[in-house]
């Protein structure tokens, strides 16, 4: 019997359009009419993930930035917490200017951009369908690194760094993987979405990594809040599609993969269900829960 459930969101849980099928909603409420602990894991901030976990009734706990912090929504405050050091935010900022490359950095609350491009171009595609008080929150930002140094909120989860063109992606990660107290998140294949304009659907393609604080993991928030719920290792499901999943799933008591995950996700996955197009996680609770 699995009493506690971490479910990635982008890639996972939302489809390609960012969006919730009926089935997976009806899934996890029946899940949770059960008793069971549903758990969103998302590298997205508070207010993006918390807007979703309260559409499917989730009223425990979320995790946000990959694992930098933990949300309790009935006491509506966070419980753990593992940010980014600001002279380590300045200096990737630094390495991303000079090198004209496309980076966001992600606080607790909001999304820091130069631009809408790529991953912050989807996310607000995906406000406009939103009500305002529910929407991810967004700031355009011109001189960043100005802007950073004078914030006194240092509350940072991660930064994205995207690029379309392959060698200059990695060439500015090999820098970055030099500097000491972050982690750098292996990703190797492009992220894939899919932005409807009317009656038009335009694909979204990058390539893209994210950079937490040291030991930030999304299974690390799992061990803080089981053994705060006191649930064992091997209670534990995960469902994921990506390398920010990877550990989760290695760890759970069941890892389950999104079809069409990265390789390695796969190739370490206890099980596969269907993608997220296809009710996969939907699929997964009935399998394992229900």
């Amino acid at each position: 019997m699995y009493k506690f459930v971490a479910i990635d969101l982008d890639g996972t849980m939302l489809n390609h359009y960012g969006e919730i099928s009926q089935k997976t909603k009806e899934t996890v409420k029946d899940c949770i009419e059960k008793g069971v602990e549903i758990v969103l894991a998302s590298g997205r901030p508070i207010d993006s993930i918390k807007t979703i976990a309260e559409s499917l009734g989730i009223t425990g706990y979320f995790i946000a930035g990959n694992g930098a912090l933990i949300y309790d929504m009935q006491k509506d405050e966070m419980i753990y917490e593992n940010y980014i050091k600001k002279e380590k935010v300045l200096e990737i900022i630094k390495i991303c200017e000079e090198n004209s490359i496309a980076y966001n950095v992600y606080t607790d609350r909001v999304i820091l951009t130069k631009n809408l491009k790529f991953n912050v171009l989807y996310y607000y595609k995906e406000n406009l369908k939103k009500e305002e008080n529910k929407q991810t929150n967004i700031s355009i930002v011109e001189n960043m690194y100005e802007y950073v140094e004078n914030m006194k909120d240092n509350k940072f989860l991660k930064i994205t760094i995207c690029d379309q063109n392959d060698t200059i992606f990695h060439s500015i990660i090999k820098k970055i993987k030099e500097i000491s107290g972050v982690e750098v998140l292996d990703i190797a294949h492009m992220s894939k979405k899919i932005i409807k304009q009317g009656t038009e659907e335009i694909p979204v393609e990058y390539f893209y990594t994210e950079i937490s604080a040291n030991d930030v993991d999304k299974w690390n928030a799992i061990e803080f809040l089981i053994k705060k719920l006191q649930v064992k290792k091997e209670e534990v499901m995960a469902i994921g599609d990506n390398m920010n999943d990877k550990k989760m799933l290695e760890n759970a008591g069941m890892g389950i993969a999104m079809k069409g995950s990265t390789p390695e996700i796969l190739n370490i996955a206890k099980d596969i269900t269907e993608t997220n197009d296809n009710d996969g996680v939907a699929i997964a609770l009935e399998k394992y829960v229900l």
